[in-house]
């Protein structure tokens, strides 16, 4: 069915596509008209785009006053419907938070989960339950504030492994007046919502004031408390003097969207979160960004004055309307980590792509850049490539390699290496024709037969390479070069092919698959050259010597390392090793000498 793109409005607003009456994709746009056209016009598109584009029978648009209003009716109408394309974050309905029970008369700490805190004895929300365990053991470990049921509590005639462990001072059994206890419920919050230095200031401070009042069991038990705090302090695999902030961080790869978050408060790590999302679509990172965040803060009340975002945003000025019309607070949207943040600035960025690291496969990876590949070349189906390189050393001692890529990556088992003539040795274009015209006759096996062939090399190779193929049986197959850009730096290669060059996105997993090949030959091709290298210095040197063969020439190599280091070596140092009499060594010095 034809989309009527003449009624979409230049306006801010919502647009929903529809399928047989079912929304799949609801998105946002400044600009309607120019955001809805993106998806019907006739440049490249990804997968997904191009699904939505096909399965797209009618579009709807809602028009709002500013950008602001459309992002918050987006992320709402995302919710209710769930559109099949949109990115889901997956949310739970409600929040961890640490409740006091200040009705008991010795209260208690625990983890309750609720929409809003009620009242001032929750503290939060936190980001995860993990987050609230971690602070209620804290604050055991320095308070020794119980942690039982109240049925437990009522039904105890002597202490538990609590107080053993010393995090539980035992109210149960009245080892502590209620006083007391009262006094170390207040330190719990105070500890919960401030700073470290702020606790270990008002705990030396109580230390002193017990001191004066000549109280020194009570100044020994506040000393203990704040050896405690310290021993958490130095726990802390990350520490950061920056009091409240919280990160975003947004990594895509493949089909994978991976997005982490961490919350610092008071100079605390309370919390991560980590997002996988499989199959995602959308427009731009930034669209991530904002999605991610307006989801986050739907139902906090606990907003920092500071949100950092791991890549540059274009519009910061969005999502900071979006907290003042929304939450009715002053937010500023960042990207550069001063020096105390950046240790948790870049391990938000390494969640975000160990996320999707922990989950994809070595499979889907050459699959997505073999299938990208294949969409650049206008090629049906590529099955397999041979990547080809050139290796020789001042002229001698050439050798080519072949290596071998499927969607399950490198094929090792079937790389192959070529010994080339000495009258080709040096001529590159001579080489490759030369392995080319050797390779191909092993073609007319199919499970053989590649679909790509990628030199390292220029339009000469190129044209070379392309001339036998096409004078072939096997004319089908698809030659292209990569030739090394300005001063060998990565990511300037210009690929060609008959056809001209080819534009290949520098960042695409397409392009990188073709590098990887790149490197792999030469890495192959070098290896190969330099041994051969090495076994004709070895013959030429040590054959010559009688008495002399392979078993002693391994020991020599083994104990001096070198040729060079061999002909250095004096009489008694060449009798060291097994098997070399004096009789050998002499005629090895006078090999030496002579040469």
């Amino acid at each position: 069915m034809s989309i009527n793109l003449k009624k979409v409005p230049n306006t801010p607003g919502v647009y929903k596509f529809f399928n047989k009456h079912e929304i799949i994709y609801i998105g946002k746009a400044k600009n309607l008209k120019k955001r809805v056209s993106s998806y019907f016009g006739k440049s490249h598109k990804d997968r997904k785009t191009s699904q939505i584009k096909f399965l797209t029978d009618k579009v709807e648009t809602f028009t709002t006053k500013n950008e602001v209003e459309a992002l918050l009716l987006e992320q709402m109408l995302i919710k209710e419907n769930k559109p099949k394309f949109n990115i889901l974050l997956r949310d739970d309905k409600t929040y961890p938070y640490i409740y006091f029970s200040s009705d008991h008369d010795f209260p208690g700490v625990y983890l309750k989960r609720t929409k809003k805190a009620v009242d001032k004895n929750y503290l939060g929300p936190f980001v995860s339950s993990e987050a609230v365990k971690k602070s209620i053991k804290e604050i055991q470990k320095i308070y020794k504030v119980r942690n039982c049921s109240d049925t437990t509590f009522a039904n105890r005639s002597r202490p538990c492994i609590e107080y053993q462990m010393k995090r539980c001072s035992a109210p149960c059994v009245d080892r502590i007046k209620k006083i007391d206890y009262y006094e170390d419920i207040a330190g719990a919050k105070s500890f919960l919502s401030s700073s470290d230095t702020k606790t270990i200031q008002k705990l030396s401070k109580d230390i002193d004031d017990a001191i004066s009042k000549l109280d020194f069991e009570r100044a020994a038990e506040i000393r203990d408390r704040l050896k405690r705090l310290n021993l958490l302090r130095e726990e802390q695999s990350v520490v950061t003097f920056v009091t409240d902030v919280d990160i975003f961080s947004v990594h895509s790869e493949l089909t994978y969207l991976g997005i982490s978050i961490i919350v610092v408060r008071k100079g605390k790590i309370r919390g991560t979160k980590t997002h996988l999302i499989k199959k995602a679509h959308f427009v731009n990172i930034e669209d991530v960004y904002q999605g991610a965040v307006v989801n986050f803060y739907d139902n906090q009340i606990d907003i920092p004055k500071k949100i950092l975002c791991t890549n540059f945003l274009d519009n910061n000025k969005l999502l900071e309307d979006m907290f003042f019309t929304k939450h009715k607070k002053k937010v500023k949207i960042i990207h550069s980590p001063n020096k105390s943040i950046r240790p948790i600035f870049n391990l938000c960025k390494l969640n975000a792509k160990q996320v999707i690291k922990n989950h994809i496969t070595k499979e889907e990876k050459y699959t997505f850049a073999i299938k990208e590949l294949s969409n650049y070349l206008g090629i049906k189906n590529i099955n397999k490539i041979e990547g080809y390189d050139v290796s020789h050393f001042s002229g001698d001692n050439a050798v080519a390699s072949c290596v071998v890529f499927s969607m399950q990556g490198p094929q090792k088992k079937n790389y192959r290496l070529f010994n080339i003539p000495a009258k080709l040795s040096g001529n590159d274009i001579g080489s490759l024709e030369h392995v080319i015209e050797r390779r191909i006759k092993y073609y007319v096996d199919p499970d053989l037969k590649p679909d790509v062939i990628l030199i390292d090399g220029g339009k000469n190779q190129l044209n070379f390479v392309n001339s036998i193929i096409n004078k072939s049986d096997h004319h089908d197959i698809k030659v292209i070069s990569i030739v090394k850009g300005s001063k060998r730096v990565r990511a300037t290669e210009t690929l060609i092919s008959e056809d001209g060059i080819i534009e290949l996105d520098k960042y695409s997993k397409a392009f990188l698959i073709l590098q990887e090949i790149r490197d792999e030959s030469h890495r192959f091709a070098i290896r190969a050259q330099r041994n051969k290298k090495t076994k004709k210095v070895t013959q030429s040197e040590l054959d010559s010597i009688k008495g002399i063969g392979e078993i002693l020439k391994k020991r020599l190599l083994m104990k001096f390392k070198s040729i060079e280091n061999i002909k250095s070596a004096d009489i008694n140092e060449l009798m060291t090793v097994e098997g070399i009499n004096e009789k050998i060594a002499k005629q090895m010095l006078k090999k030496f000498k002579n040469d």
